[in-house]
C-alpha cells in the first residue's frame, strides 16, 4: 500500500530521543497496533455496543453508532478523498461527537491527526499549515475563513472539505459509503498524531505520537491515578486539540468503556451548567475555571462528581482548599506536556495534598536535578527531568536537543520534590525571579494574590530595574465591580507581604482588562515581560 513518509523522514534520530521505558505489564504492545481497534472496535467484540458512548447538546451516540460513524468516515476519506497512511490531516472544529468520530477515523485508517485550536487565526495556521506540510484539512464550515485565509499563504493545502454537520461534504460522502471500515494494520510505534505546542517561546513545534502512546497514557494515569470506570460519564473544558482534552475526553472514558459529554463551549458558567444537566462523575477544566465555578455552585451541583481533575496551569492550594471546602472533594493536579502527551506527575484523589502537584504517575520516573543533570536532595529547587513510555519527539526541530537530555525529557520546570515524593511546583524554569539575590517564583506570588477577594485573575514576571536588576510585577484582572486605584494596588502588596515572605512582594502592581494567553488558556507570560520592554 502506498505510504507518505514525511513524518518519518523527519522523525528524531533514535539517539536524540528519549529513553522509553515499558515498566509496567499493561504497557507491553504488540508490534502491530491500531489505537482505535484498541478502543473502539474491541467494546463491539464484547458486546457494549448499546453503552453510550459520546453525548452533545444536537445528538448522543452509542458505541455502536460511535463505531459506524468513524467506519463511515474512514471509508469516505480513503475512498473519495485518497488519505494514505502516514498522511496529515488537519482537524478544525469544537468539541462534538463527529469531531471526536472524524479524529478517529483518520488513525484507524492510518492517518496523521493534526488537531487544531477553534479560536487559531490564519497566521497561526498557516504556521500548522506549513510545518506539518498539510494538503488536506477537514473544516466545520463556521471556521472556514480563517482556514481559507491561511491557504492563501500555504500552497501544500490543497483541499479544505467541510464536516461536523449532517449537510456538510464529509457528512453527505460518508452517508454514501459502508458503515463498516478494516482498520489500517499499523505498527504500535507508527506515528498517528502530530500535537502542536502552543508556541509561548519561538514558532511552533509539533510533537509526534505513536499509537502505543495513545494507550500508554491510558493504562498509566488514566489506570492508575484517575482509576475510571465503565459507568463513568466525563466532561470538560479543554478542546480536543488539546492533548489534556483528547486524553480526558477520548482516550481515558473510551479505553475504559465509559462515555463522554462533548460540549462546544465550555467557559464556568456553561460548564457547571452541564454538570447539573448531564451529571458526569468525571470533570477535567483549568484551575481559573475551579475557581470561578465556586461562587456559583448552588446545592446538589457536585452531588454527581468523584473525580476533579485540574490541569494547564498551577493549582493555587487556596484554590483546592476553597474547592474541598464546598464540594468535599479534593482537585487531582497533574502536570502533563504536549511532548509527554499527557500527565505524568499527578495523585489519586485519596492522596492529593493542596499545593502539590503529587506524585509520579505510575510508569514513569521523574527527579529534580542540577544544571549538570545530577539528582539534587529533596526540599532543593532544581529543573524537572521525567521519563517512561511517552515522550518528546519534535517534527523536524533543532529544539529536541533543549528538550532531550541524556535519554530525559525537561519540561522546563522548575520544583522541589519531598521526602514523601510529592512534587511542588516553583516556576517555569525561564519565570524564576531574581530580585536583589533572591530567587522568587512568579506562580508563588500570584497564589498569594488570587487569595485576595478582589483579584480574578493575575500574572507576575519579571521586569529589568536600574538598582534591583529586576522586580516583581504583577498584572491584575479584578472581579466584576470592584475598583481599581492606587488604593487597591497598596492594599494588594501588603496582602502579599502578609501571605508569603515580604521580599517576595509585587513592587508594581498594573491592572489589565484580560490576560494574555495561549490557544490553550495557559498564561502567556514572555508577553507581559515584553509588553513592558
Amino acid at each position: 500500500m502506498p505510504h507518505d513518509p514525511f513524518v518519518r523522514d523527519h522523525t528524531p534520530s533514535r539517539d536524540a530521543q528519549p529513553e522509553f521505558r515499558f515498566t509496567l505489564p499493561e504497557l507491553r504492545y504488540p508490534p502491530r497496533l491500531n489505537v482505535v481497534v484498541e478502543l473502539l472496535d474491541r467494546w463491539m467484540e464484547r458486546g457494549h455496543g448499546e453503552k453510550p458512548c459520546f453525548i452533545g447538546p444536537q445528538e448522543a451516540w452509542t458505541y455502536a453508532e460511535t463505531a459506524a460513524q468513524v467506519d463511515r468516515y474512514a471509508n469516505a476519506l480513503v475512498k473519495q478523498y485518497g488519505l494514505l497512511p502516514g498522511q496529515r490531516v488537519l482537524l478544525r472544529a469544537p468539541n462534538s461527537p463527529r469531531m471526536a468520530a472524524a479524529y478517529l477515523a483518520v488513525m484507524k485508517a492510518g492517518g496523521i491527526v493534526v488537531a487544531t485550536m477553534p479560536l487559531l487565526r490564519a497566521p497561526e495556521l498557516a504556521a500548522v499549515i506549513t510545518k506539518a506540510r498539510i494538503d488536506l484539512a477537514l473544516c466545520d464550515a463556521r471556521l472556514l475563513p480563517a482556514l481559507e485565509e491561511a491557504q492563501r499563504a500555504c500552497p501544500t493545502l490543497t483541499r479544505i472539505v467541510t464536516f461536523a454537520a449532517a449537510d456538510a461534504e464529509l457528512d453527505r460522502a460518508a452517508e454514501r459509503v459502508d458503515a463498516h471500515f478494516d482498520a489500517y494494520d499499523s505498527a504500535s510505534d507508527e506515528p498517528c498524531l502530530l500535537g502542536f505546542t502552543s508556541g509561548t517561546t519561538g514558532g511552533p513545534k509539533a510533537t509526534i505520537h505513536y499509537h502505543r502512546d495513545l494507550l500508554a497514557i491510558a493504562d498509566t494515569y488514566g489506570r492508575h491515578v484517575l482509576r475510571a470506570e465503565s459507568n463513568d460519564r466525563f466532561i470538560g473544558s479543554p478542546p480536543l486539540a488539546f492533548t489534556f482534552g483528547l486524553g480526558g475526553l477520548v482516550i481515558f472514558p473510551l479505553r475504559v468503556g465509559a462515555s463522554a459529554v462533548l460540549l462546544e463551549k465550555a467557559p464556568p458558567e456553561e460548564l457547571l451548567a452541564a454538570i447539573r444537566h448531564y451529571r458526569p462523575s468525571i470533570v477535567f477544566t483549568a484551575p481559573t475555571a475551579y475557581k470561578a465555578m465556586l461562587s456559583k455552585l448552588e446545592p446538589g451541583d457536585t452531588s454527581s462528581l468523584r473525580r476533579c481533575v485540574s490541569a494547564g496551569e498551577t493549582l493555587p492550594a487556596s484554590t483546592f482548599e476553597a474547592w474541598r471546602s464546598a464540594t468535599g472533594l479534593p482537585l487531582m493536579d497533574g502536570i502533563g506536556a504536549t511532548e509527554m502527551l499527557h500527565i505524568f506527575i499527578g495523585s489519586p484523589a485519596d492522596e492529593a495534598r493542596a499545593g502539590s502537584t503529587g506524585r509520579v504517575v505510575p510508569g514513569y520516573e521523574a527527579r529534580v536535578v542540577d544544571a549538570n543533570g545530577a539528582a539534587v536532595a529533596d526540599g532543593t529547587p532544581g529543573q524537572l527531568a521525567v521519563r517512561g513510555p511517552t515522550g518528546c519527539r519534535y517534527l523536524d526541530d533543532p529544539r529536541q536537543a533543549r528538550y532531550v537530555k541524556d535519554g530525559w525529557n525537561y519540561p522546563g520546570d522548575t520544583y522541589i520534590r519531598d521526602a514523601d515524593g510529592y512534587f511542588w511546583y516553583q516556576a517555569r524554569s525561564d519565570d524564576m525571579i531574581i530580585s536583589s539575590g533572591y530567587n522568587i517564583a512568579g506562580p508563588e506570588v500570584e497564589a498569594a494574590l488570587l487569595t485576595h477577594p478582589a483579584v480574578l485573575e493575575c500574572g507576575v514576571v519579571g521586569l529589568q530595574d536600574a538598582d534591583r536588576g529586576t522586580v516583581v510585577a504583577a498584572f491584575v484582572v479584578v472581579q466584576p465591580g470592584i475598583t481599581a486605584d492606587a488604593s487597591l494596588a497598596l492594599a494588594l502588596q501588603e496582602h502579599v507581604k502578609a501571605t508569603i515572605a515580604p521580599y517576595k512582594y509585587p513592587r508594581v502592581v498594573e491592572f489589565v482588562l484580560e490576560l494574555p494567553k495561549t490557544a490553550s488558556g495557559k498564561l502567556r507570560r514572555n508577553v507581559l515581560r515584553e509588553a513592558r520592554g
